[in-house]
């Protein structure tokens, strides 16, 4: 049985970067073991292909998940951090929409410097993990055999994307613990609609920036309208701290409908809306298309809905179509100053594993390398 001084379960995001950091800044022997025949897949599909790593805006603020833990992270290997790590190696992020970072030519960049610095680790390929037993050392086994190791890093992701080979595998090793676990749920995901918003499906594809309210966060950015409900970038970050009940939805952001109360042009072409969805609307509450100097005071007041629109999302489009995951491996029971476990020393968990999911535009893969990172950092101390 081979063994190893650390095991990555997981060649994703934050398992590349934890064995990159590793063979990196010491000589300790390192084992990644994939399930898939390559390793990071849903890191090279992000972001349309282009990987967005991070947001120009970092902070807890923009997580889900245990304040210390993130805050922590986010101080050891922060956005600035991020960059000059990349940049050094000679990949130089561009800034799009003015506050998301990508690739400048595809996700490749990015997965070849982290294999590139992960050199010298075995890449255990199409490995499907099975269980791990013991302490110093661990014993891994997987179906093409066992590994031992007296450190290992659950590094195994969510259960978003299984075309890709997610699983809740982490969670299955934390249970065997007896260490405290969080069921995974579709996260940064499209919102089904109940019966009275059915009035939108008929408007799949149009799309317009809105600003969404929802458990006391205000989000602004794209906002879709498709065949199974509502999505686009705004909605996808409101799903994240959506769990039942209301969320408040502004088609108009920003602006005073007072300055068309003269207008004599027709409701549908005075706001500045998609006239598609305008007529939707309208209709949907009750409205006639008129011109706007014609409005009654009650009419105006239900005009008014447009920028206070609020509705009550049945549920999610599922995992399937879930950028991430909320749950994992419970924050309460990890070191922030080592992502060690509490229960069991020498076992670690890192990314998207653990009970921490950021928002749309970047944070997933921010708190993936900053989580590895502390990991990475107390290993070598160790």
């Amino acid at each position: 049985m081979k063994q190893y001084d650390v095991i990555i379960l997981g060649g994703g995001a934050s398992g590349l970067m934890c064995a990159a950091q590793l063979r990196e800044h010491s000589s300790l022997s390192v084992a990644v073991i994939e399930g898939n025949s390559r390793p990071a897949l849903k890191l090279k599909a992000s972001g349309g292909g282009k990987c967005n790593l991070t947001n120009v805006e970092v902070d807890t603020s923009h997580f889900l998940g245990d304040e210390a833990l993130v805050s922590h992270a986010l101080s050891i290997f922060s956005k600035e951090a991020l960059l000059e790590y990349f940049h050094k190696r000679g990949l130089r992020p561009v800034i799009r929409k003015e506050r998301y970072y990508f690739c400048p030519k595809s996700s490749d960049e990015v997965i070849s410097i982290l294999l590139g610095r992960a050199q010298g680790s075995d890449m255990l390929l199409n490995h499907k993990i099975l269980l791990v037993e013991g302490e110093n050392p661990f014993t891994v086994s997987t179906d093409k055999g066992k590994f031992q190791a007296k450190r290992v890093v659950v590094a195994t992701g969510g259960a978003s994307y299984k075309e890709l080979g997610a699983s809740d595998i982490g969670l299955k090793i934390a249970q065997q613990y007896g260490i405290k676990t969080v069921p995974f749920i579709p996260a940064l995901v499209g919102l089904t609609l109940q019966p009275k918003e059915f009035w939108m499906k008929e408007l799949s594809g149009v799309s317009f920036p809105a600003r969404i309210h929802v458990a006391g966060k205000t989000l602004d950015e794209d906002f879709l309208f498709a065949h199974k409900g509502i999505s686009g970038l705004v909605v996808l970050s409101a799903s994240l701290y959506w769990h039942r009940g209301e969320i408040v939805i502004d088609f108009l952001p920003d602006f005073d409908l007072g300055t068309i109360k003269n207008e004599k042009k027709l409701l549908s072409t005075a706001l500045p809306l998609p006239k598609r969805f305008m007529k939707a609307f309208l209709d949907a509450v009750g409205l006639e298309d008129k011109p706007c100097n014609r409005l009654s005071e009650v009419e105006r007041s239900t005009l008014a809905l447009i920028r206070n629109y609020a509705m009550a999302p049945s549920g999610t489009f599922g995992f399937s179509k879930a950028e991430a995951c909320r749950g994992g491996i419970a924050c309460e029971e990890i070191d922030p100053l080592s992502m060690e476990t509490k229960k069991v020393k020498g076992l670690y968990c890192i990314g998207e594993a653990v009970d921490v999911t950021g928002e749309l535009g970047g944070y997933n893969f921010q708190w993936a390398f900053s989580s590895a990172v502390v990991c990475s950092n107390a290993i070598i101390k160790q």
